[in-house]
This record gives structure tokens, C-alpha cells and sequence, in this order.
């Protein structure tokens, strides 16, 4: 195996592992059977050790994360409910056409280009739900399933059309309206982490107006 192409395989590796992570985090409910033993990691800060993108804060997101399991003044599901689903507004919408349509609207013209992307490519919708799929979560574990699959092509497209453009926004606004110390780390910890997905990327990342 050729340097390059062992850079290439470790590279969609550390997406495949990350991107299943962090994408359950902000898609699954907590207290979700489907992310039990995910969040059972997550209360030893020592998961740390194992995550494939070091950086030197790393060990302080960690600690907080872990902390934030046990936050007594809300709840984890309480956070997530507040924060993903409402009632009132959301501090920081999850979704990509929020930020990318001039309108700031769910399925707007931004998500209408995934979902065209996604048809050309036969990448099919797995959620029961009639969400859009430009979700924050849904987008990270697609990522995650493609590296899995090795189309490092089609990995790189996502990024750089369809995450990169707005993710940068969101994580922004996340983290400052957070007001979890699970959540505001879960935040950082993304940053950290799509920092690193994007320093091998093969292709520009799309210039976009941002509208929220």
C-alpha cells in the first residue's frame, strides 16, 4: 500500500468513526435505545484516547461532555429537546437551507441540490420521517457512510457542497446559544473535528451568502 493511498484509507476511517458519532449525537434523542451504549462511552472522559482527531483542547471537551451527562440544571434529553426540536424557537437551526436560503426556510432551494445530488448518486433516504435531509446529524452520519463505503469522491462533494458551506455558521451559533455544557463541548468538539475532514479535501469548498 502506497503512502497516499494509506493517508487516503486512515483519513476515511477517522470520517467513518467521527461522523457516526457526532451525527447520533445531534440527530438521536438521548435517551433513544439506538444510542445507549454511545452515551455509556461518553461517561468515561478516557474516550478521548480513542478519538482519531487529536487536538490539544481535546481533553478538556471531553471532560465537559462527560460532566454535562450528569448537568442538574437540564437534563441532557431536556437540552435536546429544547434545542432540536422546539417548541420555541431554535437557537441554532440544524439545518442547512436555513442558513443557505435567502428566505431562511426548511427544504429551500439548498436542500432541493442535495436532494438532487443525492438522486444522482443513488443515495437513497433512509429516515422514516419527512424531514429534510440537510439535518446537521443526517448529514455527518451520511458523510460517515460513504467514507465506510470508500468513495472518498463522493465524501469530498458532500463536504464541500453540502456541509463546509453553512456548518461553520451553525457550530457559531450553537455553541454560543448552547447554555449545555454537554452540547456547547459537542459543538466544539464538531469543529475540531470537521477542521480535520477538510485539511486532505480534494475539492473548493463552495462559496455560499449565509442568511442566518
Amino acid at each position: 500500500m502506497s503512502k497516499s493511498t494509506s493517508a487516503t484509507t486512515q483519513r476515511l476511517a477517522t470520517i467513518a468513526l467521527t461522523g457516526r458519532v457526532l451525527g447520533a449525537l445531534y440527530y438521536q434523542e438521548p435517551k433513544s435505545r439506538d444510542v445507549a451504549s454511545l452515551y455509556t462511552s461518553l461517561a468515561d472522559p478516557k474516550w478521548v484516547e480513542q478519538w482519531p482527531v487529536q487536538h490539544h483542547e481535546l481533553a478538556a471537551i471531553a471532560q465537559r461532555m462527560t460532566d454535562g451527562l450528569e448537568y442538574s440544571e437540564e437534563s441532557l434529553s431536556e437540552a435536546w429537546q429544547r434545542l432540536f426540536i422546539g417548541p420555541y424557537a431554535l437557537p441554532a437551526s440544524p439545518w442547512g437551507s436555513v442558513y443557505l436560503d435567502k428566505e431562511s426556510v426548511l427544504f429551500g432551494d439548498s436542500m432541493l441540490e442535495l436532494r438532487r445530488w443525492m438522486r444522482k448518486n443513488d443515495i437513497s433516504n433512509e429516515q422514516e420521517s419527512n424531514e429534510p435531509e440537510d439535518h446537521i446529524g443526517l448529514l455527518l452520519m451520511l458523510a460517515a457512510w460513504l467514507a465506510e463505503e470508500g468513495l472518498q469522491q463522493k465524501v469530498d462533494e458532500l463536504l464541500a457542497w453540502h456541509i463546509l458551506p453553512w456548518s461553520g455558521r451553525f457550530l457559531e451559533l450553537f455553541i454560543a446559544h448552547a447554555e449545555h455544557p454537554f452540547y456547547q463541548a459537542l459543538g466544539e468538539l464538531t469543529q475540531i473535528t470537521l477542521a480535520d475532514w477538510r485539511t486532505d479535501l480534494l475539492i473548493p469548498v463552495a462559496t455560499k451568502e449565509l442568511h442566518a
